[in-house]
């Protein structure tokens, strides 16, 4: 799904050929949220116009294997994948602050037995796939997209379902039950909040147009969360399934400070993550995280 922007001009912007960046990212409230400012226009962009792509997250991590769009949102394991290509921006982050993704099941089990049983997962570049692999390797997995999760856990298709985006707040009305909360684990494993998505650019713009757009990105996040009511009002859009409270919890959930910038414990954490993933041979390499600034 594309969304292309409207060509019209407004008031601070004189009328330039510009250069098209195109923004991949979730169609879900959070990012919908986070990126209000540049869809609707509320800012100015220069000598850049911004389309909007919108994919399932799995969809944009192998899409980045690939290189295909200038910036994109990516799960922070993937990243593992694509530090050659892309680099992640200071903000944008999803971090999961004593949350994040939930496996449940039909019926409540003892979280010991998730070994040898089948989960089903959103992908397996995704974040939520790679804590659950550190947390208890020994479980079978089968991709389903991340939507159609909850349905086959209740039809008994698997046993589990590792549950990300809205689908960590609805699931007690579909009467399903938690077994494991990663980012509750995490924090109890590390004291660091548990890095899920970030933004990354494109090194070969260079490094004055990955600091331009950088700047505008934060200056998107920033908007929003000074125009909450604003904003939250077209994140609803995206918001599947969701009251306009669940999704306004859900936006603060995973846009707030920290995704203006990682902070010290976000960049640690990210560090953290994927240098446990190389030491548990999950990824091919050891990663050394650089960020715009």
């Amino acid at each position: 799904m594309e969304l292309i922007l409207s060509q019209t001009t407004i008031p601070w912007e004189e009328e330039v050929e510009k250069v098209e960046i195109r923004l991949a990212h979730s169609p879900d409230s959070d990012d919908a949220f986070m990126f209000y400012a540049l869809a609707a226009r509320r800012i100015p962009t220069g000598n850049f116009r911004f389309t909007h792509r919108l994919e399932d997250i799995e969809t944009l991590n192998r899409r980045a294997l690939r290189g295909e769009y200038e910036v994109t949102a990516v799960s922070i394991h993937a990243y593992a994948h694509i530090a050659d290509k892309y680099a992640l921006l200071s903000s944008g982050a999803s971090m999961g602050e004593r949350y994040g993704p939930i496996v449940v099941a039909c019926e409540p089990w003892p979280v010991t037995d998730l070994a040898g049983k089948t989960v089903a997962v959103p992908g397996t570049l995704t974040s939520a796939f790679l804590a659950l692999k550190i947390f208890q390797p020994g479980f079978r997995h089968v991709v389903i997209p991340f939507d159609q999760i909850m349905s086959a856990v209740s039809r008994r298709e698997v046993d589990a379902g590792l549950l990300i985006h809205e689908g960590q707040l609805t699931y007690p009305q579909e009467g399903l039950h938690k077994i494991v909360d990663l980012g509750e684990w995490w924090h109890e494993k590390t004291g660091l909040p548990l890095p899920l998505g970030g933004n990354a650019i494109r090194r070969d713009l260079g490094a004055e147009r990955m600091l331009e757009i950088s700047r505008m990105l934060r200056e998107s996040i920033r908007y929003s969360l000074d125009h909450r009511e604003e904003a939250l009002n077209h994140a609803l859009e995206y918001a599947r399934g969701l009251d306009k409270g669940q999704a306004d919890r859900f936006v603060g959930m995973y846009v707030n400070n920290r995704t203006l910038d990682y902070g010290d414990e976000g960049r640690r954490a990210v560090q953290l993550f994927l240098d446990m993933a190389f030491e548990y041979r999950l990824i091919p390499s050891a990663v050394k995280v650089d960020f715009i600034e």
